[in-house]
């Protein structure tokens, strides 16, 4: 399959209604970065990071930062995405602790939606909002069709909170990309982004107000892809990568308004495995899916 047809396929939603979707896109996009790709960048200052450029069909762009030590090749995936699917299948009967299969589901998430969304990066450069838009909206769908496929049904939608002013009954509406419920009781709020920046503050504050206005103890939980994105260096033609997640502003709202109940990553920051408070309240993903949130329910 050539380029362009590759990326008309990632900007079809209808593609991506299950995880079969999901899946075959990945293994078209593994295998013809194999060899077509005009360049592979590594990063200046975490080397484990690459770059894709693309030839003149992905009008020579360049990708979003690749972890390479989470990213599948077309023929390690090819092994391993039939295990993928049967892990989520058993998950809720076997407590997964081998931490090959941790890996295997850990790093098929990140692959799956690192392929939707470097493919995106070869739209021209005039289209990028439309990449991320579509990107976000992806790896939110992929979240929540993953956690229906280990057994549990959920949903993203509006929650309407009841406010009584003066004998008067209002509604406060809150958009939210996960909600799970068990016989119309909520018992998760869930965030889902590919990124936290810009929006990190909201999902603890989201939390303190739902849970002050409907005076509950609700979880809420945020899953994230990761928190890099590509900078230019000094020299022309050479790249790096910045970090976005702001960890001040993490411990702050942690301390001082209300922790979070869970916050998961594909791609976990060094930082946020040893730094104080940090490594105490975030985990990379495999958590949520074999451990955590069979502890919410």
């Amino acid at each position: 399959m050539k380029l362009k047809e590759i990326i008309e396929m990632a900007t079809d939603k209808s593609n991506f209604s299950d995880l079969k979707g999901y899946i075959e896109f990945c293994k078209i996009y593994l295998d013809y970065i194999s060899n077509n790709l005009q360049a592979t960048i590594v990063s200046q200052n975490e080397n484990y990071y690459t770059f894709y450029q693309y030839d003149k069909f992905g009008y020579y762009q360049i990708t979003r930062p690749i972890n390479s030590n989470l990213m599948y090749d077309v023929a390690s995936f090819d092994k391993i995405r039939k295990e993928f699917v049967r892990l989520l299948k058993v998950v809720q009967e076997v407590e997964i602790t081998n931490s090959k299969q941790r890996n295997i589901i850990l790093n098929s998430v990140y692959t799956i939606q690192q392929s939707i969304g470097a493919a995106l990066d070869g739209l021209p450069a005039g289209k990028s909002n439309i990449a991320r838009k579509l990107n976000g909206d992806l790896f939110e769908n992929f979240i929540r069709l993953i956690i229906r496929e280990i057994g549990i049904d959920c949903r993203a939608g509006v929650i309407n909170i009841p406010v009584i002013a003066n004998s008067e009954q209002y509604f406060m509406s809150y958009q939210h990309d996960l909600i799970i419920e068990d016989k119309d009781k909520i018992k998760v709020i869930g965030s889902i982004k590919t990124s936290s920046k810009d929006r990190i503050d909201k999902i603890f504050i989201d939390k303190y107000l739902y849970n002050r206005l409907t005076t509950t103890k609700t979880p809420h939980i945020a899953v994230f892809l990761n928190d890099v994105q590509r900078k230019n260096t000094r020299k022309e033609n050479e790249y790096g990568i910045n970090a976005t997640f702001l960890p001040g502003h993490f411990i702050g709202y942690t301390i001082a308004l209300n922790p979070l109940d869970g916050v998961y990553y594909c791609d976990i920051r060094p930082n946020m495995k040893t730094g104080d408070v940090l490594k105490d309240h975030i985990k990379t993903f495999d958590h949520l899916i074999c451990e955590d949130i069979w502890k919410f329910l």
